[in-house]
């Protein structure tokens, strides 16, 4: 989602950044220089060469309008490149400047490059959301709301357990992203059609040394129509994207005036509507809930890149690469909105206690037929609950008069046991117990995070 005028600022996390032309050009220069590293190491090409070639590999050496024409006049992205570096290295060392290589193996290997600077980023923002997340728990653990299924009362629950909820299944996206680290930052260096013809029997241990030099794996089998690895991580971002877009799509609904449970920050001056000067609108949640469902939409074109024909496709490359920049950038844009949200959340107790009453104690229904149901069998009492709770949805008398003017309920219990079983406070489950773990849960995990660096 390109940065709109009328949304929230919030801080720029970086992430189109780093794939801009120029941090693309750096990378595949980077790429480059760890080949002809690796290379001198093993005897392919002088050291010298290399060093010189290592020397030289900053974008700022080299002269960028040279580039600029000679990607007009190839319709190349990497040969012009290639031509100013083995330039600048002068004519003994250029002459070894990307030997052996095709272009995808230098620029997959500098897209991942970049990819892995935003994964850290993200796992940063994640950490800091955590954070927010743990102690909002802890705040809320206690705080009673209506707990809803199919968009009706069900039973009381506690706003921390929402919120626990969240962490439980933010921290196992944590997981997700850290354990495909192996599997998505890998360089590639298999020659022109990844069978290493140009580099022999030395092309893996080029390969391994290329990567070593980069912080990376190498690739088991450096085939160009491999794409799985990149094809995860656009699925991953989706599934985050989509925890973001359900957190996003709660604190909307639970905004709405006939709800007013919670606010997101709306900082003064924020004008909701040019036409209607009272409007305070969620401009974070609906921000965040259109990335997501752009994020998620990228994830069919991910799927469809992974299938290249014969032994490399540009159609293919072309789409992944779309798909991994567009899910990078829309994901920055939607967890730094999300930071913002937690820290400005605004909860209200006392609205949610009254919306607990809003049903005149049928959300009681299943305490009341469970406590009966030890006298009389749990059938025949949620029968007997069933028939009161519907005269007193249809008829308009309480649902506790009812109750006490039957003969079976009275029977069994008093009045004063039909009034506490009728507090909905009282009947909040483990919520509190769960919402207190799992803040400690996102603490634990953040500060995980912030030890490894994201």
């Amino acid at each position: 989602m390109k940065d709109n005028p009328t949304s929230m600022r919030v801080p720029d996390a970086g992430i189109r950044s780093l794939f801009t032309l120029d941090a693309r050009w750096q990378a595949w220069l980077d790429v480059e220089a760890a080949l002809a590293k690796a290379e001198a190491a093993l005897g392919v090409i002088p050291e010298d060469a290399a060093a010189i070639i290592v020397e030289k590999s900053h974008l700022e050496l080299l002269d960028k309008a040279n580039v600029e024409e000679g990607l007009r006049r190839t319709a190349h992205p990497l040969v012009p490149l290639i031509w100013d570096l083995a330039r600048i290295c002068g004519e003994e060392a250029g002459g070894y400047v990307h030997w052996g290589a095709t272009t995808q193996n230098i620029t997959q290997t500098g897209q991942l490059l970049l990819l892995r600077q935003a994964h850290r980023i993200f796992l940063g923002q994640i950490g800091t959301i955590l954070g927010s997340m743990a102690d909002l728990a802890e705040r809320t653990k206690d705080m009673a709301l209506p707990g809803r299924t199919h968009g009706q009362h069900a039973v009381p629950a506690t706003f921390g357990f929402k919120v626990g909820i969240w962490i439980d299944e933010l921290c196992r996206h944590v997981e997700r992203l850290r354990e495909a680290e192996p599997r998505v930052f890998v360089a590639m260096l298999g020659g022109a059609a990844g069978t290493f013809a140009s580099f022999g029997e030395l092309g893996p241990k080029i390969q391994a040394g290329m990567a070593a030099h980069l912080d990376m794996q190498p690739m088991s089998t450096p085939a160009r129509t491999i794409g799985d690895h990149q094809a995860e991580y656009v699925c991953l971002l989706g599934m985050l994207a989509a925890t973001c877009s359900k957190i996003a799509r709660e604190v909307y609904t639970l905004m709405k005036q006939e709800f007013g449970e919670v606010e997101e920050p709306v900082p003064p001056g924020t004008v909701g509507s040019s036409t209607m000067p009272q409007k305070r609108n969620p401009k974070l949640s609906q921000d965040m809930v259109a990335a997501a469902a752009q994020v998620r939409a990228l994830v069919p074109l991910a799927l469809e890149a992974m299938q290249t024909e014969h032994e490399a496709d540009r159609t293919t490359s072309l789409m992944i690469s779309h798909a991994l920049e567009e899910a990078c950038g829309l994901t920055g844009d939607i967890l730094g909105r999300m930071e913002t949200l937690l820290a400005g959340l605004t909860v209200d107790g006392d609205r949610m206690r009254r919306n607990l009453d809003l049903s005149g104690g049928l959300i009681m229904g299943e305490a009341l037929m469970l406590s009966l149901g030890a006298h009389i069998g749990r059938q025949e009492a949620h029968d007997v609950i069933y028939d009161a709770a519907q005269a007193a949805a249809t008829t308009g008398h309480s649902f506790e008069s009812l109750l006490a003017k039957d003969e079976k309920v009275r029977a069994h219990l008093s009045a004063e046991a039909i009034a506490d079983l009728l507090d909905p406070t009282a009947y909040t489950g483990e919520c509190a117990a769960i919402a207190t773990e799992q803040a400690a849960h996102a603490r634990d995990v953040a500060k995980a995070l912030a030890e490894t660096g994201g």
